[in-house]
């Protein structure tokens, strides 16, 4: 008689999930160990973001930071940045607090200030490793003792250890930055918070290491007090001033001295502070700074901030190539991606019918328009509106392989290309994004827009000064159409090339930059250095080529000025800046010594050195509990930038969103598993029979 196949009992359906079960198990192996061992695993867990869950310990202050006051001066075209950071331990225990917090990439960071009840302590600058060993060493002997880190040029972190119960601590940091008038607009932005920052599992150790940031969850206020009010003293009066980021209370429009104060009250950390200011009239306070060190062994500086010339209608343009690279990942969710919507279509919009264009989408893999670079016709741009608009968001933010794709899409040798680069820039990658656009990407003009209320401006403007292009920043969506239109004025207006500044009747040398990049409308001229000697009836020279020929700029020096102490901070910020990027470009820590040179030398902190402020005072036996200050999430980014929830009560920390391709795969395997299994039973039936 022939046999029937067995009946599908629990035992085969329990088989049936075992296998699945199996195979999901050996997928999650595969994802977690092929890629690295696990330490490399768990030095990633350590720098990725997570959600904060406050301690239900009643005895420890796991929120110490009790607020953060700005103090802000701005002579000309020189902020003097004062930032306090207020500390009190309402807990118990003694504790030891740690806190991230942005800057701005521009700034100089030259002195730092511990007040200790009536105490003031005075911070050292020491190489970064010396001073972890003198901060650990007065942490154990039971010293307060506070530790100010570069993790990134535009990201610092905090370390006050043993804050007593009841001690009131306040930490002062002191900078000083530029701010450099665009299109005669100036503007002053003070970062207030670190967005989430995803660090992709194949990221080159030259991006170094990034401590872990404790975030709110999305809807969560900080407790933490934040205040700013700006002195604003300009050479002619304050025709209009503006901040979209916050309220404020104005004094004294229309003169050449402006007080201004934040009129709102309430949590306002969760996004940057921009101030935009005009001066009266079409002059900006552009020309050459002479400062005279008061000892004769001492150093002199200068800074030249030249205005271009008035656009002049190009006499011919070019074919234009133009790509748009659009992050799409979980921390685009929502507010931000809404935001690149309106601003690319402001953009591809635009387009002459003469150029070509393409797009890039990414987060975990990246997707193209198309393989090649299409026409610029109504169809073709209507194609391209209709796929931006059904982007959503989600995923891992894997910037690297989708700027490796474009430098691998074909270009004539006739074609102008520009390069558009759409992100929040929450990565943790920099310097492997700034050493890929150097080495492919030195055919094309790289333009950066940062999309969001605080974004990675360490990235954006890194990356528009590799690619020789122009940041921008958009924080809301009715301004994307006006920064789309910046673009395209600066593209279409004719640049000044073999640009050359000299002086005539000034012995200058370390003049950065060494060479003079290309001059785009209303980006102006930047030159910096030393000078020697008498400095009466010198001149600096500006020349270069112009669609209607040989440009010229004459700058009478003026009379230097002992005040002027901000342009030795800045010259050597800015030389510690071009050795970063060089540094970017060669992989390493090969520019370890020249930098750390200049920081001890100027005071100055940098990726290799560090402030360190100890009280000689013994103060506590009993060990200083660790407690991570939290972030909020920045005003717009989703929870999807983040993640998940953590793991443990306290100090938990989980990695990033895991990539879509990730539950593909997982999905995958089971389905294999299950296929498996039913081919197995269907040999053993047919056996049977």
């Amino acid at each position: 008689m022939p046999r029937t196949s067995a009946p599908h009992t629990p035992l085969s359906i329990g088989r049936v999930l075992a296998c699945i079960v199996v195979s999901i198990l050996a997928a999650f192996a595969l994802v977690a160990w092929a890629p690295a061992h696990a330490d490399d695993a768990e030095a990633r867990a350590a720098e990725s973001p997570y959600f904060h869950v406050k301690s239900d310990d009643p005895t420890l202050d796991a929120l110490p930071l009790k607020g953060t006051r700005v103090d802000v001066k701005i002579s000309g075209v020189i902020a003097d940045v004062v930032v306090t950071q207020h500390y009190r331990n309402e807990g118990q225990r003694p504790i030891e607090a740690k806190y991230i917090f942005p800057g701005s990439t521009r700034a100089a960071v030259h002195a730092m200030n511990v007040r200790l009840g009536e105490r003031l302590i005075s911070a050292q600058i020491r190489e970064k490793q010396r001073a972890r060993l003198a901060y650990d060493a007065a942490k154990r002997e039971g010293k307060t003792t506070a530790l100010l880190e570069q993790e990134r040029p535009n990201v610092f972190s905090m370390n006050v250890a043993n804050i007593l119960p009841g001690d009131d601590v306040r930490v002062e940091l002191k900078y000083t930055e530029l701010i450099a008038p665009d299109a005669g607009q100036y503007r002053f932005v003070f970062p207030t918070v670190v967005g989430p920052r995803y660090r992709s599992p194949s990221a080159s150790p030259a991006n170094g290491h990034l401590s872990a940031t404790a975030h709110l969850p999305e809807g969560v206020a900080s407790d933490t007090t934040f205040d700013l009010s700006v002195q604003l003293h300009a050479p002619l009066p304050v025709s209009e001033v503006l901040s979209r980021t916050h309220r404020l209370e104005t004094q004294g429009l229309g003169t050449d001295r402006v007080t201004l104060a934040l009129a709102d009250e309430g949590m306002r950390d969760n996004r940057d502070f921009i101030l935009e200011y005009r001066l009266g009239g079409e002059r900006t306070a552009t020309g050459l700074m002479l400062y005279r060190a008061p000892d004769a062994s001492q150093e002199n500086f200068f800074l030249a901030l030249v205005e271009p010339p008035q656009q002049v209608a190009p006499v011919q343009i070019n074919p234009r190539d133009y790509i748009f690279v659009v992050d799409i990942s979980g921390s685009m969710h929502g507010h931000p991606l809404n935001t690149a919507k309106v601003l690319l279509r402001n953009l591809i919009g635009g387009l002459r019918p003469s150029d070509s264009f393409n797009v890039v989408l990414f987060s975990g893999s990246s997707r193209v328009l198309s393989e090649q670079s299409v026409p610029a016709t109504q169809a073709n741009i209507a194609r391209a509106i209709k796929t931006i608009d059904q982007m959503g968001g989600g995923g891992s933010t894997e910037i690297v392989p989708a700027l490796r794709r474009v430098a691998a899409l074909p270009k004539p040798a006739d074609v102008s290309r520009s390069v558009i680069v759409v992100t929040d820039g929450y990565v943790a990658v920099e310097n492997e994004v700034f050493q890929l656009v150097r080495r492919n990407l030195d055919q094309a003009n790289v333009f950066a827009f940062g999309i969001g209320s605080s974004v990675n401006r360490h990235l954006i403007e890194g990356l528009a000064r590799a690619g020789q292009g122009e940041a921008f920043i958009v924080t809301k969506p009715e301004r994307a159409a006006e920064q789309a239109e910046r673009l395209r004025r600066m593209i279409d207006a004719p640049v000044l090339t073999q640009v050359k500044a000299r002086f005539a009747g000034l012995d200058v040398y370390d003049v950065e930059p060494a060479s003079l990049p290309d001059v785009m409308a209303g980006r102006p001229v930047l030159v910096w250095g030393k000078w020697r000697g008498d400095a009466q009836g010198a001149k600096l020279i500006l020349q270069g080529h112009g669609a209607s020929g040989t440009h010229t700029d004459v700058i009478d020096a003026p009379p230097p000025d002992a005040d002027a102490v901000a342009l030795k901070h800045l010259w050597a910020r800015q030389r510690i800046a071009q050795l970063g990027d060089e540094e970017a470009l060669m992989g390493g820590q090969t520019q370890r010594e020249p930098i750390t040179a200049l920081g001890l030398k100027y005071g100055l902190l940098t990726n290799y050195t560090s402030f360190i402020a100890v009280d000689q005072v013994v103060r506590t036996q009993q060990s200083a509990v660790p407690v991570d200050q939290p972030l909020p999430l920045p005003e717009g980014v989703s929870k999807l930038a983040v993640g998940a929830a953590p793991a443990q009560s306290f100090g938990a920390v989980v990695p990033s969103t895991p990539e879509p391709r990730l539950a593909f795969a997982l999905m995958m395997m089971g389905l294999l598993g299950m296929a498996a299994w039913g081919r197995r039973r269907r040999i053993a039936a047919a056996a049977a029979r």
